[in-house]
């Protein structure tokens, strides 16, 4: 009698054979079999806080040339605001308008700052400061150009608007650049450097451009030499600066890294932030509108608007003070701007003095900002540009 062969407990090798099969099956039919859990993203950064690819690792000698060059960019533009002022005069003259009309090529400069402000700003932040600032720079110079070449006060004055907007760029992005390359400690003395580039542009434009109205050049002048000076700053620029956006150069050896290895899952953080509009909306326009409700920087704003506004104001008031009501030469009324230039020196030495304080309230701040420690100098400054207010009235 033929014996029967136990049948295979669960779980042995008979009921393995059959979950194999059934799993083949499975798959057969187009069903994926469990996935293995992925690896985590190859995100790229900086070898440490050493790394010399990090901008604030920079040799001392290139950050200073960074500073300078970037300052000079800025200087030009400011420059450009205020050289146009010493051939008000000749544009009435030309175009048959009142002062009124063409002093508005001062006005249109200082709108479109304020406006280029929010373009420059949130592309800065995307891309980068070198080129956010360099490319609108270069299309700024162009206007300078069509500013010297134009026909009637309309030309002109559209022309130097957009020349403001434009040439706002380095000047939203720079003190950007200051905070990449510069430490707290030091970071100061870098921005009064800059600062009196940015100052001393408007200072030195009306005496420059009295003595090319005052020749036989004329005031197209004005603005043709503006155009040379920022073009041949943007080719120094183009040549000689690298760019100091700590996520953007990320995003550069990221990019390099995925050529060299075919390994596209090598990716920079910033290359995950969200570009939508409505992102940028709130991060560049709503957000700084609610930091300017904050006490500090609303008062701060108002005094340096004012500050700002009494400068530009300056430009066509010393006009018709020295030379209307004077009778001083053009060329000779314009000198009392330089006396703007050695105040600027003078608070500069002393923002310069006030930094031993910061460094000190920053280390007992436990290495912490501390903005009410640079508020010293502004005090002092306030009641100084009060008093040469009230002595400038008094005549």
């Amino acid at each position: 009698m033929p014996t029967r062969e136990p049948a295979a407990p669960h779980g042995g090798p008979s009921s393995k054979a059959s979950a194999d099969s059934e799993k083949s099956k499975i798959e057969s039919l187009g069903q994926p079999p469990q996935s293995k859990p992925r690896e985590a993203p190859g995100i790229v950064d900086f070898e440490g806080p050493t790394d010399p690819y990090l901008p604030m690792n920079w040799p001392f000698r290139k950050k200073v040339i960074t500073t300078l060059l970037y300052g000079l960019t800025t200087c030009w533009v400011t420059f450009a605001s205020s050289i146009y002022s010493s051939g008000l005069r000749s544009i009435s003259d030309e175009f048959h308008v009142g002062n009124e009309v063409s002093s508005l090529g001062i006005s249109s400069v200082l709108v479109g700052f304020g406006l280029g402000v929010l373009v420059w700003a949130p592309i800065g932040e995307l891309y980068g400061r070198k080129w956010s600032a360099l490319t609108p720079y270069f299309i700024a110079a162009v206007f300078a150009f069509g500013t010297a070449t134009g026909k009637d006060i309309q030309t002109v004055v559209i022309t130097r608007f957009f020349l403001g907007l434009f040439g706002s760029a380095p000047i939203t992005n720079v003190g950007g650049v200051m905070a990449d390359i510069w430490s707290p400690q030091v970071r100061g003395i870098a921005l009064v450097s800059y600062g009196l580039c940015v100052i001393g542009g408007p200072t030195i434009g009306p005496v420059i451009g009295s003595a090319l109205t005052s020749s036989y050049l004329g005031w197209r002048w004005t603005s043709y030499l503006t155009g040379i000076l920022m073009m041949t700053q943007f080719t120094a620029d183009v040549l000689m600066l690298d760019e100091t956006f700590p996520p953007a150069l990320l995003v550069h050896k990221a990019r390099r890294l995925r050529l060299e290895t075919n390994d596209w899952s090598f990716h920079a953080k910033h290359e995950e932030m969200d570009v939508s509009f409505k992102a940028i909306y709130e991060k560049h326009l709503v957000r700084p509108l609610r930091i300017l409700c904050t006490p500090i920087c609303l008062l701060i704003t108002i005094y340096t608007s004012f500050v700002y506004g009494i400068l530009y104001a300056s430009l066509e008031g010393y006009t018709i003070e020295y030379q209307e009501n004077r009778g001083w030469k053009p060329v000779v009324s314009s000198l009392p701007f330089l006396s703007l230039l050695v105040g600027m020196f003078c608070g500069a030495a002393l923002n310069v003095w006030n930094n031993r304080y910061y460094v000190q309230r920053f280390k007992a701040n436990g290495n912490r900002s501390d903005p009410e420690a640079r508020l010293p100098p502004m005090m002092i400054g306030g009641i100084a540009f009060t008093g040469g207010m009230f002595l400038f009235g008094c005549k």
